[in-house]
Order: structure tokens, then C-alpha cells, then sequence
């Protein structure tokens, strides 16, 4: 993409309950009717999510932004899903606007695990190399004809420079709490690195959240919202922000990553942690999310 894309404001976050999921599922799907309705605990933001009965999940865009990934999901995801070697989001039904709620919705299958964490994983490197042989495999289906960067992923797969004020916001709201020299460094070294142009499909938001353990190993794979084709340099973010320096190190092997790649992974994973930072250093209740963004920072600066 060779303009630099504009973000636009945040997106108006509109609130769904249980009865509103109730009346949506009883008028479009009766069959489902008498299923139990319960939230996901930490359901994530993009999307509310809620149970529907043991074996079935209800996705409802929160914003109108992030409804446009609905039919992306509905026409790729089948095809994705008999490519990949773990379990990702298959959609069962597509849902209407109704009851209130003014977006298109999913109906999906429950994939059952837990989310991914440091103190969860049973071996770190054998953890990175089972991730990295997803990606593999993700990053080389054919991208002919995929969903190219755009509002409906927040222009993941396309130019870093995207989120070049995001960057600079944050180290103006940080001031000496973190080295602003080193960080710009890191920053224009993955803003140089030049990518092929080759489109490859990517999942956008590989992130401990979206990664499901079974006795400590990867299980699964889910939100598939950001994906898309294009540069698949933001899939690498999690080398920093969940790897440790070993699974970092056979992660990078086995995706036979290069300097250049790399350099713009490392991007992805600075200006996403720099955000998170800027809002939590300084409020006691988001303690624990501000230490974890100072180890995540720790990480890419001792490289």
C-alpha cells in the first residue's frame, strides 16, 4: 500500500445482554431457542461473546467497524480451517440485525482450552515450533483473491507507518518512563525494512488470548477477525510479547524468518506494547498490565 491508511476515530462500542442474545437466537434460530445464554468470561473487545450451550458460542460485533469482518470470517475461514494443522473457528450460521442490535452476527462451535500463558505452557520451545508450523501452513495458502488490508483488519498486513502517531503518543504520555532513544531506533530500523509485496494470508492478532492450550501444548487457534492477505509481519509479535529468548530463537528458524521481516515483527509487537503502556503506567488498578508491558519492552530492547 503505498498511501499511509488513517485509523479514523475509535470505534462507538454498542452494549449487548443475555436477553438481547436470547431474542436474537429465538427469532433467527428456533432450533436454538432453548439453549442456555451465558457471557464469555474475558470475551474479548472486537466481539461479545457468549455461550450457547456447551458446544456453541454467539459472536456479535461490538462496533461497526468490526462488523465488516462478519462476511470476511463466513467466506474464508472453511477454506483456511482445511489447510491449517490445529483447530481455528468454524461458523455454523450467519445472524441478521434484530432485536435491537444493528449488526450482521455468527454462530459458531466452542473450541474447548485454555488461553495461552507463560506459567501455562508446558514447554517453551516445543510451544513456539507447534505455533510457528501453524503459521507456516497459514502463511502459505494461496492468497489469491483474499481480503487485502483495509478498516475491516485495521490495516494489519499493510504499512507499519499506519500506526506512526500511535507510536509517538505514547512515548509523549511516557516521558522518561522508558528509553524514548532506544525505542525510536527500533522504530525506524522496522520502518525501513523493506517487504517483498508478496501477499500471504495472515491471522493479524496472534496474541496469548487467541491461543488455546490442552495440557500445556497448543490446541487451537481462534479470532480470526484481523486476518487478511498481505505482509505477514504481524503475526511475528508474539515472539516478543509470549516467547521466551529459546522459543524465540526456534520460532524464527523454523519460519525461516529475515532480517527485514523481523525487523518489522519486532515493529508490530513495540508500538502495540508502547500503546498498552501509555495507558496503564501511571493507574494503580492496571498494575499487572503495565509490568507485563514493561517485561514485553525488556524483551525487544535486549535484542
Amino acid at each position: 500500500m503505498s498511501a499511509v491508511p488513517d485509523l479514523g476515530p475509535p470505534p462507538r462500542r454498542t452494549p449487548v445482554g443475555v436477553e438481547q442474545v436470547r431474542r436474537l437466537v429465538a427469532d433467527q434460530f428456533p432450533h436454538l431457542a432453548g439453549l442456555r445464554v451465558e457471557p464469555v468470561a474475558n470475551g474479548g473487545w472486537d466481539n461479545w461473546t457468549f455461550h450457547l450451550g456447551p458446544e456453541l458460542l454467539v459472536r456479535l460485533p461490538s462496533a461497526a467497524e468490526y462488523a465488516l469482518a462478519v462476511e470476511k470470517e463466513h467466506l474464508w475461514l472453511p477454506a483456511l480451517a482445511a489447510r491449517l494443522p490445529l483447530p481455528v473457528p468454524a461458523p455454523l450460521a450467519k445472524g441478521e440485525p434484530g432485536a435491537g442490535y444493528p449488526y450482521p452476527w455468527s454462530i459458531y462451535r466452542w473450541l474447548d482450552g485454555e488461553t495461552a500463558a507463560v506459567d501455562r505452557i508446558a514447554d517453551p520451545v516445543r510451544f513456539a515450533l507447534d505455533l510457528a508450523g501453524f503459521l507456516a501452513a497459514l502463511h502459505g495458502v494461496d492468497a489469491t483473491g483474499g481480503p487485502q488490508p483495509g478498516v475491516h483488519n485495521w490495516f494489519r498486513g499493510g504499512t507499519l507507518r499506519t500506526y506512526d502517531k500511535k507510536v509517538e503518543r505514547a512515548l509523549a504520555a511516557l516521558g522518561g518512563h522508558v528509553d524514548g532513544e532506544l525505542v525510536r531506533e527500533i522504530w525506524a530500523r522496522a520502518l525501513d525494512a523493506r517487504w517483498d509485496g508478496v501477499d500471504r494470508w495472515f491471522h493479524g492478532d496472534i496474541a496469548s488470548g487467541n491461543l488455546l492450550l490442552a495440557h500445556g501444548r497448543l490446541a487451537a487457534v481462534i479470532d480470526f477477525g484481523t486476518c487478511g492477505v498481505g505482509d505477514p509481519a504481524c503475526d511475528l509479535a508474539i515472539a516478543w510479547t509470549l516467547l521466551t529468548a529459546e522459543g524465540r530463537e526456534a520460532f524464527r528458524e523454523r519460519l525461516s524468518v529475515d532480517d527485514a521481516t523481523w525487523a518489522r515483527g519486532r515493529g508490530w509487537a513495540l508500538w502495540k506494547t508502547l500503546s498498552t503502556y501509555s495507558r496503564s503506567f501511571d493507574d494503580p488498578d492496571d498494575a499487572e498490565e503495565s509490568a507485563e508491558a514493561q517485561r514485553i519492552l525488556g524483551e525487544m530492547f535486549a535484542e
